[in-house]
């Protein structure tokens, strides 16, 4: 079993670091096999915001760990503490993933984690952290950047997006799936990066649009229109956008799309099944047709998403980089 520690002193943000807990602390399938073993690493017990934590151990026990994470920093201008440096960075040292949610990425720049790397941090605090570490490549406008063994993430929600990049990283674009369903995550997000996290089915509820969303992900295969979606919906097309909109955030025919390129990342992560038929299978016609789409999308061809995904799941799955949620090499 993997474990995952969090790294906690005085200062940090009790949002981010009991976002990490939740989304880590429990299988959202039942069936991930090994699921992560998540301990809390301090220097004694510390007061998070207005909860007082007692750690499982002490700072030392980072490095044994396979993925740290750092949350939070509440105040950037202040130094953090130096065992927590040295210990952030004597993980690194041992091979473990380094991750940081939100401003907790002035702990990695501060262990040297970041030089001549690209990260980001909540966007008002990215010029105080290009400021104080000039060596770091600072893009303030993605949500999350992932550089194989050390990643980072923008504020608060987007804390989340790179929480379950990891999941995906680690267990497949299913089981982060089921993690966003479980956790009632936003279906669509903003953000200047093409992700690897999948947009998720909202989580059936009360909506209008709740028993539609189960028929269309029944259906990728087949040529659905939004007059199709609407007849089932028992709604006019206007209806149906201005619903589409309150619910995802974003138009039937991209949500739409989005839905089969994540069916079609689903399977070329677990067939071997060639283009042409994943194209067949996801609604999309052609290989040129999924090809362009899912470049566009996520920001890499099929063929190389492919084998990608399986160098990351497989042996020294952390050797390779990615680039704000792109892969720049396979």
């Amino acid at each position: 079993m993997a474990t995952l520690a969090l790294a906690v002193t005085d200062g940090m943000l009790h949002f981010e670091l009991s976002l990490a807990y939740e989304v880590f602390g429990t299988d959202p399938t039942g069936v991930a096999d090994p699921w992560y073993s998540v301990v809390l690493c301090g220097p004694r017990a510390v007061r998070v915001g207005r909860f007082r934590l007692e750690p499982d151990h002490g700072l030392d026990h980072l490095p044994r760990a396979h993925t740290v994470i750092v949350p939070g920093w509440a105040d950037v201008e202040v130094d953090p503490p130096a065992d927590l440096v040295d210990a952030v960075r004597a993980a690194h040292e041992a091979g473990a993933r380094v991750a940081s949610l939100c401003t907790g990425v002035f702990v990695l720049a501060a262990a040297g984690l970041l030089d001549g790397k690209r990260a980001t941090t909540h966007w008002v605090h990215a010029e105080a952290l290009a400021a104080r570490y000039p060596r770091v490549n600072v893009d303030p406008d993605v949500l999350y950047v992932d550089n194989g063994s050390v990643l980072t993430s923008a504020g608060k929600s987007a804390a989340m997006d790179l929480c379950l990049h990891l999941i995906r990283r680690d267990h497949g674009s299913s089981v982060a799936n089921a993690a966003a369903r479980r956790l009632v995550v936003p279906p669509h997000r903003d953000g200047g990066q093409a992700q690897f996290v999948t947009t998720p089915v909202p989580a059936p509820d009360n909506h209008p649009l709740a028993d539609l969303f189960p028929w269309v992900i029944a259906r990728l295969d087949q040529p659905l229109t939004v007059e199709d979606l609407a007849r089932q919906a028992r709604m006019s097309s206007r209806n149906l956008g201005r619903h589409f909109r309150s619910v995802t955030g974003t138009t039937p025919l991209q949500w739409l799309l989005t839905q089969r390129i994540r069916h079609a990342q689903e399977l070329l992560e677990t067939t071997d099944d060639s283009v042409e038929a994943i194209a067949t299978a996801t609604g999309m016609g052609t290989a040129t047709t999924l090809r362009r789409h899912f470049n566009r999308t996520v920001g890499v061809p099929p063929d190389t998403y492919r084998r990608t995904f399986r160098s990351w799941t497989g042996p020294g799955a952390d050797d390779g980089a990615d680039d704000g949620g792109r892969r720049t090499r396979g």
